[in-house]
C-alpha cells in the first residue's frame, strides 16, 4: 500500500510535469499496485471530448515518462461540475473465493438485470460499498497510513547489541 506522504510526492511529480493549459486545476491523482490515475477540472468552456483531442500527446508524453518511473499504467480523467469522467483506464481482473450464499447474490444481480456477469455484479456490489462507506473508508485508509508510517520508522533499538546480551 502506499503511504500518504508517497501519494503527495505523486501529485507534486505529476503538477510539475503537465503542462499549465491541461487541467484548469488537478483534482486528485490517486494510485495501487497497477494504475496510477490523473483527475482535473476541464475548463468551463470546453468539452471532455474537446479536452481529450486537444490534451492527447501531452498526456500521453506524461504518461510515458511517469510509467516508466512507476511502473504502473497512467489513466486520465477530468471533473466537469460533479461529474467526474474517466478515460484510458484499466479494469483488471481480480481472483476471489466466494461461499454460496454470496454467489448466490451475485447471480440474483444478473438475473435481475442489474448486471450482466458475476463479475459486473461484484463491481457493483464494490462500487456500492464505496459509495455508501466513504467516511468510513476515508479514516480506514488514514489509520492504514499510520500504521505505514510507525513501520517506516522502526523500533529504536540496536539489534547486534541486543543479540550479544
Amino acid at each position: 500500500m502506499i503511504t500518504a506522504e508517497q501519494s503527495e510526492q505523486l501529485r507534486a511529480w505529476f503538477a510539475e510535469r503537465l503542462p499549465v493549459d491541461v487541467y484548469e486545476s488537478l483534482v486528485s491523482v490517486t494510485v495501487d499496485r497497477e494504475e496510477i490515475t490523473v483527475v482535473g477540472t476541464v475548463p468551463a468552456a470546453e468539452s471532455v471530448k474537446e479536452f481529450r483531442e486537444r490534451t492527447r500527446e501531452q498526456r500521453v508524453e506524461v504518461a510515458r515518462e511517469a510509467e516508466e518511473l512507476y511502473r504502473r499504467k497512467v489513466a486520465w480523467g477530468v471533473r466537469s461540475g460533479e461529474e467526474t469522467t474517466l478515460f484510458t483506464h484499466l479494469a483488471v481482473p481480480v481472483m476471489t473465493r466466494l461461499r454460496q450464499s454470496e454467489r448466490q447474490v451475485l447471480d440474483t444481480l444478473v438475473a435481475g438485470g442489474v448486471a450482466r456477469s458475476r463479475a459486473d455484479a461484484l463491481a457493483w456490489c464494490v462500487r456500492l460499498v464505496g459509495k455508501n462507506t466513504d467516511t468510513w473508508l476515508a479514516e480506514l485508509r488514514d489509520s492504514l497510513d499510520k500504521v505505514q508510517q510507525v513501520r517506516a520508522q522502526g523500533p529504536d533499538v540496536d539489534i547486534q547489541k541486543s543479540e550479544s546480551e
